[in-house]
């Protein structure tokens, strides 16, 4: 689908990747895009973005945003969050509102929006990371993988309804989330550019972003024996 003229919802639009996102969407000449935030007053003030308020653990309140974008024919799911909570060792409660944020939330969205996206021949984004495909970080990368997997349900059940279906996958994106990754400087990426790939993948309706050279890899070992991406585990004699 094409982004001129479009009607994009951004989820977490506020900083980070969801700014680039609204920035991007705008740029490319949709006509509006409604930016959510769990305070809407943090949105940037161009007059093409509606602010709205949303809670990715609330139904009531992923209702009343989607009543307030009826004409949305691009979702993008972007909001999450990282507690990277320890599986064996961790507070379970952690586990689970990353869960809840990064799974939950993102699959009621698009349930929400999708007689409007079947209606309006529209796309789903569902922005996931990398640690979907490598162990990392707890709960969150258990969260991603929970995301890709339901990712690429919905792109076969969307399918026959025309709606597209783009996953996004990136290792560290130059971020608040990734603020405290100092080791990792020097492989942060952009959002900028995650987002500009993300809108042309859009546009060329591809399946799938891998945004940098870490992500290509990792998918790439997916095929190999265990120890290719977790040497610590290869067997001794």
């Amino acid at each position: 689908m094409k982004i001129k003229d479009a009607s994009v919802f951004v989820t977490g639009g506020n900083r980070g990747l969801g700014k680039a996102l609204v920035d991007e969407a705008l740029a490319r000449g949709a006509a509006k895009v409604y930016a959510t935030a769990r305070d809407p007053k943090t949105i940037t003030t161009d007059p093409r973005v509606v602010p709205l308020h949303l809670e990715l653990t609330d139904p009531a309140s992923i209702e009343a945003a989607v009543a307030q974008a009826p004409d949305v024919n691009l979702l993008i799911n972007n909001a999450g969050v990282t507690l990277a909570a320890d599986l064996l060792d961790g507070d379970l409660a952690e586990v689970r509102r990353e869960i809840e944020i990064n799974f939950f939330g993102p699959l009621q969205v698009t349930r929400a929006f999708a007689p409007r996206l079947i209606a309006n021949g529209g796309h789903l984004v569902n922005v996931q990371s990398t640690l979907a495909w490598f162990a990392m970080l707890g709960g969150y990368a258990a969260s991603k993988a929970a995301g890709w997997s339901a990712t690429n349900t919905l792109r076969q059940q969307l399918h026959p309804h025309g709606v597209g279906v783009t996953g996004v996958y990136a290792g560290w994106i130059d971020t608040d989330m990734a603020a405290e990754r100092a080791a990792e400087t020097d492989l942060k990426t952009p959002p900028a550019d995650v987002a500009r790939m993300t809108i042309d993948a859009v546009e060329a309706g591809q399946h799938e972003v891998l945004a940098d050279d870490w992500t290509h890899l990792v998918k790439n070992a997916l095929a190999a024996d265990i120890p290719t991406l977790y040497p610590h585990l290869a067997a001794t004699a």
